[in-house]
């Protein structure tokens, strides 16, 4: 399988991991706080890199910690997790800046983890993915009464013994997972793109969450190939194109919802 052949299925696989787990983010309103912890993966990559150890290794435990670290500060009386997003979000991009200028030596460079490049991922990079994948299936499977019993009544959740914070920080952790495999095809930054922005068009095109988790991942799928295949004719970023193409989706889901609308209220006249 040639660079590009890889790039088109690690797309796919990346397009259909961040509809299962965007799905689950724009339901609970979480789109904020997957941006902060998108974040929060960038110090670990650069200290891996000044290691010697693998970025996507150091991004993700630098990820979980900045979660814990939030989950943490959420919970401090008149503060809540908008503050600790806000938190979370400058200090890691902020420690992952000055890490960075401590050691221009090293081989990585930022806008590789910020940005990616889809073009240089490997084998393993696509086992990983498939093996998120199956992890997140499992855990969505095993979770979801409590997800969807907390994600619809919160109060009634809470009220009957539910443990939000356990549901909250399982499904955080699925986003950390996911913007760190994701970030060989759009870096950290712009993964909250596909995590956004197909679950979100696929909110307007469908009527339930079943409809949602089955639409958002082939969406996520065909805007990622669409970003590949774009790139090699336009020779522009990948990840950029494919962060572009998931806001023009969700444009799109809206425009059409309008013309429904307008037909029939015409229908109706």
């Amino acid at each position: 399988m040639g660079y590009f052949e890889r790039a088109l299925l690690f797309g796919a696989l990346v397009g259909i991991l961040t509809g299962l787990v965007g799905t689950v983010t724009v339901l609970r309103g979480r789109i904020f706080f997957a941006q902060a912890l998108s974040h929060a993966t960038f110090p670990g990559a650069i200290l891996a890199a000044i290691a010697g150890v693998n970025m996507l290794l150091g991004a993700g435990i630098s990820g979980l910690i900045l979660l814990g670290m939030m989950l943490v500060l959420s919970r401090v009386p008149r503060q809540g997790m908008q503050v600790a997003t806000g938190v979370t979000l400058t200090a890691g991009f902020a420690l992952g800046s000055v890490l960075h200028a401590l050691n221009p030596q090293i081989p990585l460079r930022p806008e590789t983890v910020l940005l990616g490049n889809i073009l240089f991922v490997t084998a393993s990079d696509i086992t990983l993915v498939i093996a998120t994948i199956a992890v997140t299936v499992l855990l969505l499977v095993a979770l979801r009464r409590p997800l969807l019993f907390s994600t619809f009544d919160p109060d009634g959740f809470r009220a009957s013994g539910g443990r939000e914070w356990a549901v909250e920080g399982s499904a955080l952790v699925l986003v950390v997972l996911t913007t760190i495999v994701a970030i060989p095809a759009t870096g950290s930054l712009l993964a909250i793109a596909l995590i956004a922005g197909p679950p979100a068009a696929a909110r307007i095109l469908t009527r339930s969450w079943i409809g949602m988790i089955v639409l958002a991942p082939i969406l996520g799928a065909a805007i990622a190939v669409s970003g590949v295949l774009l790139s090699r004719e336009a020779d522009a970023s990948a990840g950029g194109l494919i962060a572009l193409l998931s806001g023009s989706v969700f444009v799109l889901a809206l425009g059409a919802r309008h013309l429904v609308k307008l037909r029939q209220l015409s229908n109706r006249d």
